[in-house]
């Protein structure tokens, strides 16, 4: 509770602007749809609930984060109870909130965010519906919990794709925990298939009528057309990523964790929704790049394996062990309170991974004010070449205008499924673009003259950050060309 008041407070108060898959979320959420371009829709529905309640600030967008993130403690305080005891729980509880990767999501309000949430929310379901299903069971058998499991999968799958892992990891526990292996020829996990595929179906139907666009931007992500390749660079570099998001203490001790206690019914189910994905991660960052969050869902398992193998017993544990246990989350913590507030370290620009969550403000403050003039002379559009220029300004520009973004050689976003500026011939325009970028020459041939304005936001933090804004007048159209990969 108190958490979530103090987040509450942070999101009014705090440095940060809207990150810029949060304002390119909250315009999916001006554009209600089955599914989107790169993800599924419920990242959007989020946002349009937030914003109908509290209106369209950042208050509205990111509000439902510090809901979604104390739902996630009280599950998993709950899931913990019951796999252990509830000092077992409640310190998987309070593990969720100080670790630096999840307690972000507790204030931004990014796809993770549902995702932390219906994960561990299937995690709950899927422990029950297994209990209730092997002989002996406290509960009787029901299949209302492989139900509700599978509308948990299924609204998992409408928020993040990686939700896949889940399906793996229920699988492999069935396949090597003994006792559960016989619920595979009975009715309960294919109740739980059939429901979340049916809830997840609205994304192939959209697929399939926007040329499978979400199935090839993936493909893309994933690298799978890259073939065969090593890369030692990638791979180091995600063990780094690693142990900076959830601190290098306290990840080994989970892993140790997760394994020790893996023989028994309750280890296996820890070790199971954990290992696969990590290991999966790790083989993948050999070829390419593997972002620092998408092995997110491998921790979740962890805290819980971490606090009953570390925590239960502490009085009973040796002092090396409860100093290493104290060092972990003391290390967490701190991380956590510097990603809060940046500030403290006095990063320079270029090695301050914050940089990109400030100056949006001011930048929609300094563009309104060039659009406020220019409209004196007639219609104006807003364009950049990063859909993420595009979100925020639309965000922060006075009035929240309709923006656009022009491909000049990037992958496809979900601006070129909407419609484009072509057919509004003879408006005057503001194309935006990040630092002191040139004009191109197809964009300057479509306008009678543009003229360049150079500006330079100072951030809350006392950093620049230059942008480059052409007035365009009278468009005169242009020929525009398909993103050549996604």
């Amino acid at each position: 509770m108190l958490m979530s008041l103090f987040r509450i407070y942070f999101i009014l108060t705090g440095p940060f602007d809207l990150t810029p898959d949060e304002a390119h979320y909250w315009e999916w959420a001006r554009h209600p749809d089955w599914s989107y371009y790169s993800k599924g829709p419920m990242i959007a529905y989020l946002i349009y609930i937030g914003t109908a309640v509290f209106g369209d600030n950042v208050f509205g967008v990111r509000i439902l984060a510090v809901v979604l993130s104390a739902l996630s403690s009280i599950i998993l305080y709950k899931l913990g109870s019951e796999l252990y005891d509830e000092k077992t729980g409640l310190a998987s509880a309070l593990l969720i909130q100080i670790v630096p990767l999840y307690s972000v999501f507790g204030v931004l309000l990014t796809i993770d965010s549902p995702f932390i949430f219906v994960w561990v929310l299937s995690l709950f379901y899927f422990h029950r519906a297994v209990n209730s299903s092997l002989p002996g069971a406290d509960r009787k058998p029901s299949d209302l919990y492989w139900v509700v499991l599978g509308i948990s999968l299924g609204i998992g799958m409408l928020t993040k794709y990686t939700m896949a892992f889940f399906y793996l990891s229920g699988f492999l526990f069935f396949v090597f925990h003994k006792d559960a292996r016989r619920l595979l020829t009975s009715r309960g996990p294919y109740i739980s298939l059939l429901v979340s595929m049916i809830i997840f179906s609205p994304v192939i139907v959209w697929n399939a009528a926007h040329d499978w666009v979400t199935f090839r931007h993936t493909a893309g992500q994933a690298h799978i057309t890259d073939g065969l390749t090593i890369s030692a660079k990638s791979f180091f570099e995600f063990i780094g990523s690693q142990l900076g998001v959830v601190t290098p203490l306290l990840i080994v001790l989970i892993f140790i964790a997760v394994w020790r206690l893996r023989k028994d019914k309750e280890g296996a189910f820890l070790f199971w929704f954990s290992a696969p994905v990590i290991v999966f991660f790790l083989l993948k960052s050999l070829q390419a790049k593997v972002q620092a969050n998408w092995a997110l869902t491998a921790y979740l398992t962890g805290f819980i394996a971490f606090a009953a193998y570390y925590l239960r017993d502490f009085r009973r544990s040796k002092k090396t062990v409860k100093i290493l246990t104290v060092s972990a989350l003391l290390l967490a913590f701190i991380v956590t309170v510097f990603a809060h507030f940046p500030a403290i370290l006095n990063l320079p620009p270029k090695k301050d991974p914050t940089i990109r969550l400030v100056g949006w403000k001011e930048l929609g403050r300094e563009v309104s004010r060039i659009y406020a003039e220019m409209s004196t002379r007639g219609p104006v559009f807003i364009f950049s070449d990063r859909y993420q220029i595009s979100s925020e300004l639309a965000f922060y520009v006075e009035g929240h205008p309709a923006t656009y973004c022009i491909n000049l050689g990037r992958r496809m976003n979900q601006y070129d499924l909407w419609p484009g500026f072509d057919k509004l011939i003879g408006h005057n325009a503001i194309l935006v673009r990040i630092k002191s970028r040139k004009l191109p020459e197809n964009v300057k041939n479509a306008f009678e003259t543009c003229d360049k304005e150079v500006i330079n936001i100072r951030t809350k933090q006392n950093k620049i950050v230059k942008f480059t804004a052409y007035k365009c007048y009278d468009f005169k159209g242009i020929e525009f060309k398909p993103p050549e990969f996604f």
